[in-house]
């Protein structure tokens, strides 16, 4: 028996809607998979938003060797301006702040990495037994969904840092515990649409379990709408981790790109070098997550 070729289905139920509205989803459009790719590789939003994320990327993989300096360690005088052997400049204390953007990129790209795994393991799952199963299951899952959906989700990681301490897997969880609801929707929305069609009746008139249902034929159709949501979910994410530590609320054992930021915050008369290059890295990551969700939602929409 030949299997009916995939195709990929963006598609929202009304009271989804305002949930993928918000994600910037198209309300209809149907691409097959084999051209999603193609088409990106087109889209000059991609290939920008790419770029920016493969340079961030490379810079925290390479930092250690583009960077070999402790940024711990006091290299020159304090505060100052960028030169040859400092191209970023020094901190108050005379720390390189060239070495120390570089490793705060390991941090900040790690937690955003972390953070969307929990997203995308908990929305999608979420969101595909509730579309799939509906009824009672599917009325239980979206009152869970909408009761995370109302959490404050940076004063609830401020609560947990004052409860517990601070440190990244208590912000890592906080915000991945917090970031899924949106997900969730906007995949249960798809997945009701989905599952009426003649791939998923077919596979389940040969009979395939739920399981091999939703592994084989609904979740290979519903990720690039979901790749959209996780796309702009990981630029908040990012911001949200660059505000605690901008606050001083962040892992005191190691840098990120907010905490630099924070620590300029009492030099930004003197030394404007303090909070540029932390904030053009934070500026440079959303950006990049965001063109990339961008020219995803283009290409599903059909423009």
């Amino acid at each position: 028996m030949s299997r009916t070729p995939r195709w990929t289905h963006v598609s929202a139920t009304p009271d989804d809607l305002l949930a993928a509205g918000a994600a910037g989803l198209p309300a209809s459009r149907v691409v097959p998979p084999a051209g999603l790719y193609r088409q990106l590789r087109r889209s000059p939003t991609a290939w920008v938003g790419a770029g920016l994320l493969l340079v961030l990327v490379g810079f925290a993989v390479l930092a250690p060797w583009l960077a070999p300096a402790d940024p711990f360690a006091i290299t020159g005088p304090g505060l100052s301006p960028p030169s040859a052997g400092h191209p970023f400049g020094t901190d108050a204390l005379g720390r390189d702040m060239y070495s120390a953007t570089l490793r705060g990129a390991r941090v900040s790209l790690l937690v955003a990495v972390f953070v969307a795994a929990l997203v995308l393991a908990i929305g999608g799952a979420v969101g595909l037994v509730a579309g799939y199963f509906g009824g009672v299951i599917d009325a239980t899952l979206t009152r869970i969904t909408e009761l995370f959906q109302v959490l404050p989700r940076f004063f609830l990681a401020i609560i947990v840092i004052a409860l517990f301490g601070p440190g990244l897997d208590r912000i890592v969880l906080t915000l991945g515990l917090t970031s899924w609801p949106t997900l969730a929707r906007v995949v249960r929305g798809e997945t009701r649409a989905l599952k009426g069609l003649g791939f998923v009746r077919a596979a389940e008139a040969s009979g395939a379990a739920p399981a091999r249902v939703l592994g084989r034929e609904l979740i290979p159709n519903v990720l690039p709408a979901a790749l959209v949501v996780v796309g702009l979910v990981v630029g908040q994410v990012l911001l949200l981790e660059a505000s605690l530590g901008f606050l001083g609320l962040g892992d005191p054992q190691q840098l990120s790109w907010g905490s630099l930021a924070g620590q300029a915050q009492g030099f930004l008369r003197v030394a404007w070098w303090l909070p540029l290059f932390p904030g053009l890295a934070i500026t440079a990551a959303v950006l990049g997550f965001n063109l990339l969700a961008d020219a995803l939602t283009e290409v599903l929409a059909g423009r």
